[in-house]
This record gives structure tokens, C-alpha cells and sequence, in this order.
């Protein structure tokens, strides 16, 4: 998990590991969350997947900078 502080928030970005198959490569499904003053601001459902961990968290981090600059 990854986070930032943007414009007051905190920003977090989720990689969630994806099995659904044991002979397949593991995937990464991306997700964030905006926090703030303690709580929870918004949070995405799954946004994509993705083939890496670093990659699910980065695109987690977007969509929530996006959130935040167009809401805030």
C-alpha cells in the first residue's frame, strides 16, 4: 500500500493480489481510498488489474489524485 498527502488528504493506493487460477501468473487488482480528519472521504471498487503490485498501487494513486482535483 502506498500513500500521499494531497490538498489535505491522505491518498492511498491498494494492490490486491488476484489468484483465480494456480496455473496462471498472478495478478494485482488496483483500488484507492481518500482519507480525511480520520475518516473515509471516498473509496474506489476495483479499478483494474494489473501485472505487478507497483503498478495496481500507481493506478490506486491516480484515480484517487483525479478524485480529489476534481471534487476538492
Amino acid at each position: 500500500m502506498q500513500s500521499e498527502k494531497h490538498k489535505g488528504y491522505v491518498l492511498w493506493g491498494h494492490a490486491i493480489l488476484q489468484q483465480k487460477d494456480i496455473l496462471r501468473a498472478e495478478k494485482y487488482a488496483a483500488s484507492g481510498t481518500i482519507t480525511g480528519d480520520n475518516r473515509v472521504i471516498e473509496a474506489s471498487g476495483v479499478l483494474d488489474d494489473f501485472d505487478t503490485h507497483e503498478e495496481a498501487e500507481t493506478a490506486g494513486l491516480a484515480w484517487v489524485r483525479a478524485w480529489v482535483d476534481n471534487h476538492g
